[in-house]
């Protein structure tokens, strides 16, 4: 018989952070090896529990939540996001333009479904959280990865998205706060990317997943509430800044100059419907976390849990001869440089393989979020301070012995 293909439209598609490295280390763990999983940002293997009062309006609704409901969602639960994009300075919101789903993640695919034809363009950064660029290639399109420069902060390269426009671009994406570097960027580039979209009438499209978790009394600034004359796609969800990854509560909304959006608008309504609604019990969850007690707040501020385990692993990081990292000012991740003189890299994936193997120990390579050169690594500082302690101990072993072996000691 003929072996069976995938089909042709995933041939660009990848998905590192669950990639063939985690495969590996599942394998190991069934083994019987214990992996410290520094790889991904799934909070509750770590003791973040999501708050008491999400939990209990989820199952005190379980009873309600058998039937399909608005393939947009919840009416309560829409309506207390739009009252969160009124806080966030978000004009002309209505319940309408708010569409809940399983997750961002399930509603970034949709958005490039509804938008793209072959061929078409999207700006997205690099390193990129890597959903975005498969999103983009598998409706079609094809992404163009404008840089963000860690000698500057991460921020993104306002020359660079000018010059990668061409006839057939369509949209920009910005990762704020951004993952993999934990990057939050200041208003005045902001207001640059909203002027560059408006120039070239490009859509924006703005994941904004972490916009609560953030250190040293920092705020963020809502993409969409900086213009009303352009096209903008917000993100968010309860995933990250209310612990609550694996209730897929994710949200979508539309802002901004809709007028010209009228039959885009009517594509995502066709794809909300053909899944005829997202999970139903997870919703009952929104109107609690977004009216309710702010918990992310003890987390991150000065002597809270993800501010001290940021500080921990920025400094054992740096410390290790040939690592650099920007500390990050967001999220729960650092993209670590490491010096290509003294570790000469040539495949990043065999390097975080390597470690796997010897020190138990599971990151994700650099080029898993399409940053080009094997020199980065991404890892999330979610365990203990003493788990922590331990993983980049092992790192630092690791590194030392790759050094003896290159002759870079």
């Amino acid at each position: 018989m003929e072996a069976i293909l995938k089909s042709n439209k995933l041939l660009n598609v990848c998905y590192e952070i669950r990639g063939p490295v985690p495969e590996k280390a599942r394998q190991m763990e069934e083994e019987g090896y214990r992996i410290i999983k520094l790889n991904i940002g799934n909070l509750a293997p770590f003791g973040f529990e999501a708050p008491d009062e999400v939990v209990q309006d989820v199952i005190r609704n379980l009873p309600n939540s058998a039937g399909y409901v608005d393939s947009k969602g919840l009416f309560p639960a829409r309506k207390a996001i739009m009252h969160y994009t009124q806080e966030k300075g978000i004009a002309d919101v209505t319940v309408d333009d708010i569409y809940i789903g399983n997750g961002a993640s399930e509603l970034i695919v949709m958005s490039m479904q509804g938008l793209l034809n072959n061929g078409d363009e999207v700006l997205v950064p690099m390193p990129d959280y890597p959903l975005w660029t498969a999103a983009v290639s598998l409706a079609g399109g094809t992404p163009r990865h404008y840089l963000c420069d860690d000698a500057n902060g991460w921020l993104p390269s306002l020359d660079d998205i000018r010059a990668k426009i061409t006839p057939r671009t369509r949209a920009i994406v910005v990762i704020n706060p951004n993952n993999p570097t934990g990057a939050l960027y200041p208003d005045d580039l902001l207001k640059e990317i909203v002027e560059i979209a408006r120039q070239n009438k490009l859509i924006i499209y703005a994941d904004e997943i972490y916009d609560k978790v953030l250190y040293d009394g920092r705020t963020h600034t809502s993409l969409a509430s900086l213009a009303e004359d352009v096209l903008f796609v917000t993100f968010n969800g309860l995933s990250k800044n209310y612990r609550a990854c694996g209730y897929r509560a994710g949200w979508m909304v539309v802002s901004g100059n809709k007028k010209i959006a009228k039959d885009y608008i009517e594509g995502l309504n066709i794809l909300a419907t053909m899944r005829l609604c997202a999970n139903v019990p997870a919703q009952y969850a929104i109107q609690t976390a977004l009216g309710g007690y702010q918990s992310i707040n003890d987390l991150v501020k000065p002597g809270g849990r993800l501010t001290r385990q940021r500080d921990l692993a920025y400094d054992l990081l740096n410390s290790i001869p040939g690592v650099t990292c920007n500390k990050p000012q967001a999220a729960l991740y650092m993209f670590p440089k490491l010096d290509p003189k003294m570790y000469p890299v040539q495949d990043d994936q065999q390097l975080i393989l390597e470690l796997l193997q010897e020190e138990k120990v599971l990151m994700v390579q650099g080029t898993g979020f399409n940053w080009p050169q094997p020199d980065h690594f991404r890892m999330t500082f979610l365990p203990n301070l003493d788990d922590l302690t331990d993983a980049l101990g092992r790192v630092e072993r690791f590194l030392s012995g790759y050094r003896k072996r290159h002759g870079t000691a």
